[in-house]
């Protein structure tokens, strides 16, 4: 993906799970960046307290996801990997 004027896409969504990591992880849980794909879609694994939780995907969408599409408007979507 393109380079903006403030780092890459991919360097700009590390800064921005960084910016949420705490909230996840004042739970036990956390996330890791698996990938930022050409098109849009960043994929993520969420690990620790997160994982099996069932409110992992409100999680997801309403954090992870939700911080993500405003700090880099290249972000389309963000999917959640298990492998």
């Amino acid at each position: 993906m393109e380079q903006g004027t403030d780092g890459t896409v991919e360097e700009r969504v590390r800064r921005s799970l960084e910016a949420v990591r705490p909230f996840l992880q004042a739970d036990g849980g956390d996330v890791e960046l698996v990938k930022v794909r050409e098109d849009g879609f960043v994929e993520v694994r969420l690990t620790g307290a997160c994982v099996g939780c069932p409110m992992s995907r409100m999680t997801l969408r309403a954090g992870v996801e939700r911080r993500l599409l405003r700090d880099v408007p290249e972000v389309c979507r963000v999917e959640q990997v298990t492998a």
